[in-house]
């Protein structure tokens, strides 16, 4: 049936977008619109070839369930929350909406304005996650006014593996997955202002991988003017040289036992995805030869996106600095204690000698780099300072370039959440991810307390998401209890940081020694 009135839940509501009619379901006070196809198949001759259109369908299509996720390996996000891995497929480029105003340009049957739109892009490494994944229910969102889109992307070699130096012709290919995300905000552009939303006032949104990939947006010439905000939540800028991302793909071919692009298309899926694995395993075995050669410490990620100055430009940072995105405010920030998920899988260094040894893998001045660290934060344990390094080098500090890149070409608003989980007896505390059941406000969903515990404070939750949502309406995030959040000045002599905890405070430049060793001003 089609909802009229006031629906209910299980009610159906039928709508239509510019590939043809979709079918949703309202489900507490929201209608999902769920695996609705933007781009064609990417399979057989599209494999690694950016997204292509996809045709109209007949009829009514069904949009009450979420589609086939890209193909990936088991991750420990499934382990980690105790769910099953969700059906994946070559076909997964899908994207749900949830929305309280479908079939409504005007935002609503009372004629008020269309609404915001934000979009997000799921994290996983560049190699697993989905943008349906019940970490990422939109239905809180929705009900405070905004029309809430997940999307699905290529992952792993389906979309980061850089062909261009096996075969010319194959020149992007290391950014297909970016692409998919461009594809999907072509069809937001489209199609969202017949589920309520305002083409014209979109925020994308990410975490981690989804972070970097928000990052780069900003520099791809494709995606200029499909949206009009960006929040990077704990990743910015990461995209590989094409030097690094050709040894990457030799590497992989070896695994999979081709030498040529037709090899790479005659491949299953779960051919694919035993490379990838054998790949990353080696990685994992040594990590610290794998930064040596690359010099990043993120190496171990067998796939991420490439400056190939054909997608992403050679020098994003350059990029954003000279105004690629100008004129789109950024909400950007990350947590006080990334590592520590990361360290739960490996030794932390025992002495200082170890310790010293982390460093020299990512600076030349370490001495200079352990000064730093103690005037910032006093003695700690080698265990300590090594998680403050890699969060610094991995996740706030390239947050911090790409907010001094693009401060002076449109309001750049910092965060920094510092609230710790007492989950694994305080282990992770205020860890990578860690921030998003507060950003989504489903802290109360027993399934995340394994991540947060039973008992977060839903003031924080409050307070996160409310400025999320008010950064979307009006490029101004602000809290019930801080009404104006600055922004950055043009002037490096004045940070203004909003610090996350069980007190929502306004701090000035924390950690600046080691945000000046990093940035060198």
């Amino acid at each position: 049936m089609t909802a009229t009135g006031s629906p209910a839940d299980g009610d159906h509501i039928v709508v239509t977008s510019t590939h043809g009619d979709l079918r949703g379901e309202w489900r507490d006070g929201v209608a999902r619109f769920a695996g609705i196809p933007f781009a064609a198949a990417p399979v057989g001759p599209l494999r690694f070839r950016p997204p292509e259109s996809r045709e109209p369908w007949d009829g009514v299509r069904d949009a009450t369930a979420f589609g086939s996720v890209s193909p990936q390996n088991p991750s420990m996000m499934d382990a980690l929350f105790g769910g099953e891995a969700e059906a994946w497929d070559e076909d997964c480029l899908h994207l749900n909406v949830w929305t309280t105003a479908p079939g409504s340009p005007d935002g609503g049957a009372d004629g008020s304005d269309a609404l915001p739109v934000m979009v997000w892009i799921h994290g996983g490494g560049f190699e697993m996650g989905s943008g349906s994944s019940p970490l990422y229910d939109g239905t809180r969102f929705a009900h405070d006014g905004v029309v809430f889109v997940s999307i699905n992307y290529r992952l792993g070699s389906l979309g980061f593996l850089d062909l261009t130096s096996v075969d010319p012709a194959e020149s992007g290919s290391g950014n297909v997955g970016l692409l998919d995300q461009v594809a999907a905000l072509e069809w937001v552009r489209d199609n969202i202002a017949a589920f309520g939303g305002d083409p014209d006032n979109v925020t994308i949104f990410g975490e981690s991988a989804g972070a970097m990939s928000v990052s780069l947006l900003l520099t791809v010439a494709r995606a200029r003017g499909l949206f009009h905000k960006a929040i990077s939540q704990s990743g910015a800028l990461t995209a590989k040289s094409p030097g690094n991302a050709a040894v990457d793909t030799a590497e992989f071919m070896a695994a999979a036992g081709v030498d040529s692009v037709a090899g790479l298309r005659e491949l299953s899926v779960e051919e694919l995805l035993k490379a990838h694995a054998a790949v990353s395993a080696a990685r994992l075995a040594d990590p610290d030869a794998i930064v040596r050669r690359t010099g990043s410490p993120v190496a171990f990620l067998a796939f991420t996106p490439v400056a190939d100055g054909v997608v992403v430009p050679t020098d994003p940072e350059a990029a954003v600095a000279a105004g690629s995105a100008a004129g789109v405010p950024l909400l950007i920030g990350s947590n006080l204690e990334e590592w520590k998920l990361f360290a739960l899988m490996a030794p932390a260094p025992v002495d200082d000698d170890a310790l010293r040894r982390r460093f020299e893998l990512v600076t030349t001045d370490v001495d200079g780099a352990l000064d730093a660290y103690r005037a910032d934060d006093g003695d700690r344990s080698p265990a300590d300072v090594e998680c403050a390094l890699l969060t610094d080098v991995v996740f706030r500090i390239p947050a911090v370039r790409l907010a001094d890149a693009q401060v002076a070409h449109a309001p750049v608003h910092q965060y920094r959440f510092d609230w710790r989980s007492p989950a694994f007896g305080g282990m992770i505390g205020a860890a990578h991810a860690v921030e998003i059941p507060f950003v989504f406000h489903m802290v109360g969903d027993h399934r995340l307390h394994v991540l947060i515990g039973p008992d977060a404070p839903t003031e924080l939750a409050d307070a996160m998401h409310d400025s999320w949502v008010s950064f979307a309406r009006s490029g101004v995030p602000r809290t019930a209890t801080m009404n104006t959040w600055p922004s950055l000045p043009v002037t490096a002599t004045e940070r203004p940081l909003m610090l996350f905890d069980t007190e929502i405070t306004l701090v000035e430049d924390p950690q600046p020694a080691t945000r000046r060793f990093w940035t060198g001003r």
